[in-house]
């Protein structure tokens, strides 16, 4: 099964000059939150600091900044809402602080022989990396950012599970006391081939998440974004309708020691925000009813499009549970598993025992 990430590489800094999206990034109250907290609950960090603030969009995060007691922030916005942001910094009269750069990260200057302390970008897609921004963090980051600097976030990690997807399947068993199968049926022929963006409920989730890939943001770089693969078999941590995996990722922040690391996430069992979670739907026939502890083997991969990178393909595969190498000790029921766990388990008591 494939699924192609849809954006038009052509409008997307013309997309956030639309209003509406910024209002409902300014809306969700646990990414404001999560970086308000981040920033102003490290003042030690920022204090006398110069940052960038790559994509800075109305200009939120750089006012964090200064707030937190940064001497000079770098806001570079690409898009022309950075006229919006120099209007939103003079509103809360920081432009002594603050300074406002209308062009691509890319294109920007630092003065002569100058670099940040700290990198502050809100970068995250989509299952993390639709859009492609990260690219353009990286960038800064190599370009800009001090040996000892700091990036906020600093660690990005990007989670997968199967679940069930009663929105696209149960709903249309009965409604309002009419059958609708074949109208979900044609719904989700429709929308398939490309990944959902919903809200998947807690309960839905067959399994506690998988990790797919884990970012060190001071280190990753731009070639290993490409291409993101994972093949394993997990176990069903409870019973439900296998019809769909789930796609979320977290993001982590710094501390100065004092502070608890906090951390941005989209798992289902986080307040909601715009991300959501993302959900690529099975075909009708693929789905099954899981038992608590039965195997489910997958591959996924996540790769750039070849016309543009801002996009990616995803290719979710289902695999034969009997056929592929499980973690060991496996928590299954199949035989060899039991088997081999009943094994492990007598030699650690021997091993005790000695």
């Amino acid at each position: 099964m494939e699924f192609t990430d849809q954006i038009d590489p052509t409008s997307y800094f013309d997309s956030y000059e639309d209003l509406k999206v910024h209002e409902l990034m300014l809306t969700d109250q646990p990414r404001q939150e999560a970086y308000q907290k981040a920033i102003l609950c490290n003042r030690a960090l920022f204090e006398g600091k110069t940052v960038l603030d790559v994509g800075a969009g109305t200009g939120i995060l750089s006012i964090f900044c200064a707030q937190a007691g940064a001497s000079k922030v770098y806001a570079v916005e690409a898009s022309n809402l950075a006229r919006l942001a120099r209007a939103v910094v003079e509103e809360n009269q920081l432009q002594a602080v603050i300074e406002v750069s209308e062009c691509k990260v890319e294109d920007f200057q630092l003065p002569e022989g100058e670099r940040v302390d700290i990198i502050v970008s809100e970068w995250m897609g989509f299952f993390l990396l639709h859009e492609g921004m990260l690219d353009s963090v990286l960038y800064a980051r190599d370009k800009f950012l001090k040996p000892n600097g700091l990036m906020f976030p600093d660690t990005a990690t990007l989670y997968v599970a199967p679940c069930s997807v009663p929105s696209r399947f149960d709903r249309w068993e009965s409604l309002s006391g009419v059958s609708m199968r074949c109208f979900g049926r044609a719904l989700r022929e429709q929308n398939s081939g490309n990944p959902e963006v919903l809200t998947v409920a807690p309960e839905h989730l067959l399994y506690d998440g998988h990790i797919i890939a884990w970012f060190d943001l001071m280190e990753v770089t731009t070639d290993e974004l490409n291409s993101i693969e994972v093949k394993d078999v997990i176990v069903a941590s409870r019973s439900g309708k296998l019809q769909g995996f789930c796609i979320w990722f977290e993001c982590t922040f710094p501390g100065d020691g004092a502070e608890e690391q906090l951390q941005l996430s989209t798992n289902p069992s986080a307040p909601e925000t715009h991300w959501k979670q993302t959900v690529i739907p099975l075909p009708e026939d693929a789905c099954e009813e899981l038992e608590e502890r039965d195997p489910v083997a997958f591959s996924l991969t996540m790769t750039r499009n070849k016309e543009t990178n801002r996009r990616y393909d995803l290719q979710l595969m289902l695999l034969d549970a009997e056929k592929e190498e499980h973690h060991l000790p496996c928590e299954c029921h199949m035989t060899k598993c039991i088997l081999m766990k009943t094994h492990l388990e007598k030699m650690q008591v021997e091993e005790e025992q000695h």
